[in-house]
């Protein structure tokens, strides 16, 4: 009888989420990108870059770390990256002491974010005898603040940065309805999403509004990160009208109704691995695997019976468009649409010089269906793994794999040597992962258990430590919590000889996390709170000059 009933219930359709169609409907289908004003933009910058530049070598100490700082903020810091690492080296080895919070911090931040091994012990002779933050630095809100955005690139065992978490932010809530613009725009900002944890360019947007409010600003900078901005905005939304018509002419969205037609939000997750102009590759192959993923996952847990699911990985697993016939008509749409992906992948592989990628972008995605298939049957069959199981497939079904080989023939640095590396699960990798995993299980929990039909994460972590739901979901906080260290950590200690745009990719990768999954929501399948007013900000709207 238990048999019969197994065997039924591998040819049930799962419930079938009808998701929301695109928000953005045919917005960004057609864009020509007027290369004379492009062009007048660029030399407008190129003669700010050299006035910007003279500031920044004349600089000097809590002067040099503001404008270091404000350059980075503004989403300028790629034009003057080796003045920048010049500067701060020095800045570095003099070894100064500052009197006052806010300089202390802001060096201690940014010596860490540029993979300077600094102590948090500069920060003691602000302690009192019990080690807590004196009571008299609750009214310094800039110093305040400052430790705040500093206590955001901890590790580890620094508990007096752990005490400054709780420290600043119960004494800038405190001061809020007090505080004045530009000031009170930073705090707000700052307790919204941390400066270190947010993806650069949105960053970049949010903080040139702010600052043209500020009586200290530098106006030629201002200018610069100004036409600087819209200069990128003009070549992103030509990457977003190229990106368009990719997906439209696949037409999956009326061959495949039950997958989210999310192309936009994708490419928004190509900009947070890196916004800068010379990254155009990267930005749409991280858009195109991001894509592919979610229809491959919804696929799996959003309409594949368990029979279906496993022919699927199947024919995936031999590659070859031979078996295509074995596979019912809706999957044959998939398994075309994701063969004519890696054709253009080989292709521009073969050209780049970075053949040797390959096998592992075609590996990366049959894992990637290896994995959501097991996890379909855990939950199909109620079933759920001991919790080591479930996290070392979690880090496959976060999907880093498949984004990260997707977009290896655009990067001059990578080599077989980096590949290796990314694929032996270094440290980095597997908490990146799991902030990934972990904050997107935090928004989904509710939409994937189908109104308690089917079993969950949470429902493993429940029964593994016998502990309620909300239990669970402050456990997640926790364990991002956590991985958000040994990303710091990783990130400090450097990584040898791998590119560290490489790493700095992955940074990015947790900081979309962040992004998308704010406040425990599903911004990518519902993105209209979250994501849509960061597209609207960076992909439709110019700033008026």
């Amino acid at each position: 009888m238990a048999s019969i009933l197994s065997s039924c219930l591998r040819d049930i359709r799962p419930p079938v989420t009808v998701f929301s169609p695109s928000m953005w409907g045919d917005t960004f289908s057609t864009f020509s990108l007027d290369k004379q004003v492009q062009e007048k933009y660029e030399k407008a910058i190129e003669t700010l870059k050299q006035e910007v530049r003279s500031k920044l070598v004349e600089a000097t100490s809590g002067k040099l770390l503001v404008l270091v700082d404000t350059i980075e903020r503004l989403g300028l810091a790629y034009h003057f990256e080796t003045a920048i690492e010049e500067k701060l080296e020095q800045i570095y080895n003099e070894d100064q002491e500052y009197d006052d919070l806010f300089t202390t911090a802001l060096r201690f931040r940014l010596l860490r974010q540029h993979q300077y091994q600094v102590s948090c012990s500069v920060f003691d002779k602000f302690t009192n005898k019990d080690n807590k933050f004196e009571e008299s630095l609750g009214n310094d809100v800039e110093g305040l603040l400052s430790l705040y955005e500093a206590a955001h690139v901890r590790i580890r065992g620094e508990n007096i940065l752990e005490e400054a978490v709780a420290f600043t932010k119960h004494h800038m809530t405190r001061h809020m309805l007090s505080l004045e613009s530009p000031l009170k725009d930073k705090v707000k900002r700052a307790l919204v999403h941390s400066l270190h944890r947010g993806v650069p360019i949105i960053e970049a947007r949010v903080y040139i509004s702010i600052y043209e409010k500020d009586d200290s600003r530098d106006e030629m900078i201002l200018k610069l990160a100004k036409l600087n901005f819209n200069y990128l905005q003009n070549m992103y939304k030509e990457e977003l009208s190229e990106l368009y018509r990719w997906w439209n002419n696949f037409d999956l969205k009326s061959k495949l109704p039950y997958a989210r037609d999310r192309s936009i939000e994708c490419y928004l997750w190509g900009i947070a691995f890196h916004f800068e102009p010379q990254y155009s590759y990267v930005r749409k192959a991280v858009a195109k695997a991001t894509q592919m993923a979610s229809v491959l996952d919804d696929t799996y847990d959003n309409y594949a019976t368990l029979n279906e699911a496993q022919l699927f990985t199947d024919v995936l697993e031999r590659w070859d468009m031979n078996e295509i016939g074995q596979l019912p008509d809706y999957m044959k749409v998939v398994y075309q649409y994701i063969m004519s992906i890696y054709e253009d992948y080989e292709r521009e592989a073969t050209k780049q010089g970075k053949s040797f990628a390959i096998p592992s972008y075609k590996e990366a995605v049959k894992q990637l269906a290896r994995a959501y298939n097991i996890e379909q049957n855990w939950i199909m069959e109620r079933k759920m793994p001991p919790l080591e199981e479930y996290l070392k497939n979690s880090v496959i079904t976060s999907s880093i794999f498949v984004m990260f080989t997707a977009h290896f023939p655009g990067m001059k640095s990578v080599t077989q040597e980096t590949i290796d590396w990314l694929l032996s699960n270094p440290k980095i990798v597997v908490s990146t992962a799991m902030i990934g995993r972990h904050i997107d299980d935090l928004g989904s929990h509710e939409r994937e258990n189908k109104e308690g039909k089917y079993l969950t994460v949470v429902d493993c972590y429940m029964k593994h430590y016998g502990i309620s739901k909300e239990e669970v979901l402050s456990m997640f906080e926790v364990l991002v919590e956590d991985a958000w260290k040994d990303i710091s950590n990783e990130w400090a200690n450097k990584t040898g000889s791998i590119p560290k745009e490489i790493v700095e990719q992955l940074v990015n990768y947790a900081r979309a996390a962040e992004m998308t999954y704010r406040n425990s929501e599903d911004g990518y399948t519902n993105p209209e709170k979250n994501l849509g007013p960061h597209i609207v900000a960076l992909f439709v709207d110019p700033i008026v000059i």
